[in-house]
């Protein structure tokens, strides 16, 4: 573990980002299926979130070619939303519109996954309440994988066709192409926390959350990232003081990092961008 957290543990999931290369598609999708609400929209580029919350950006680059079979980048993009009922909503525009390609209660959630038109992985999930959650004797949090009951999701349904106030990006799940390396870089250097360790994964978080960032070599991804999907996917801070420290951290550990208008970027090892900004 670093001898301190370059992250703060208040640190948690903004905005992510997907290349695409049918916008229109996407943006239909992400309203229809996922509840978001177009904040903004422009020629190459729009941004879903909900209310005035943005949650992902979706740039259109027509001649990005798919992700290749041995490329690093998204396994899925992670919609926490507040309540069961919520849940159970989602459950229906999926079922409606698209595909339900799983289904889990993972002890800390209960969770729902498709795919959206370019591939991209999805999960949309609530959190079981904190106190549930099952712990190891170091105290770290279990997540494991359970049968979900949907039927009894779907009855908790509102019928809504949007996503409610409280929704966010609750974590981001990658593929890697080194489990060793990517713990080297999240855990030994940024300082995550190894939350729950499985074959060939790490469930990593800032904090005491179960994971903000879920990452796996299940499907043996070689290259660097690169293609249609994951553009990049950001940690928020709580203000510009700690944006700072974060910054002067990033040197002193000497990590290669980069400032934007808005805070910094840098890349992890399979070439995946990741940005930091003050909320």
């Amino acid at each position: 573990m670093a001898e301190f957290s370059l992250l703060p543990d208040t640190a948690r999931i903004g905005r992510t980002a997907l290349l695409v290369t049918d916008l229109d598609g996407m943006i239909d999708f992400y309203r229809d299926v996922v509840g978001l609400s177009v904040l903004t929209r422009r020629e190459t580029t729009a941004t879903l979130g909900v209310g005035e919350t943005p949650l992902l950006v979706l740039d259109r680059d027509e001649s990005a070619s798919p992700r290749g079979h041995d490329q690093a980048g998204l396994f899925h993009n992670a919609f926490k939303v507040p309540t069961r009922t919520a849940l159970g909503a989602a459950l229906e525009r999926i079922r409606e519109r698209r595909h339900l390609d799983g289904a889990s209660d993972h002890y800390v959630s209960e969770a729902l996954y498709c795919t959206d038109p370019e591939d991209n992985g999805i999960e949309i999930y609530t959190d079981r309440p904190r106190a549930e959650w099952p712990r190891a004797s170091d105290g770290t949090i279990r997540i494991g994988t359970a049968p979900l009951d949907l039927e009894d999701v779907a009855a908790q349904s509102d019928g809504s066709a949007d996503a409610p106030a409280g929704t966010t990006v609750g974590h981001v799940h990658l593929e890697v192409s080194s489990i060793d390396a990517t713990r080297e870089f999240y855990v030994e250097t940024l300082g995550l926390t190894v939350q729950t360790e499985a074959q060939s994964a790490l469930f990593l978080a800032a904090g005491d959350y179960h994971h903000h960032l879920g990452t796996n070599a299940w499907n043996g991804r070689s290259q660097p990232a690169g293609g249609r999907g994951l553009a990049w996917f950001e940690f928020v801070v709580p203000d510009d003081e700690t944006l700072a420290t974060v910054r002067r951290r990033l040197d002193d550990a000497d990590v290669a990092v980069g400032d934007r208008t808005d805070g910094l970027e840098l890349t992890d090892p399979d070439g995946i961008s990741i940005r930091i900004r003050a909320a």
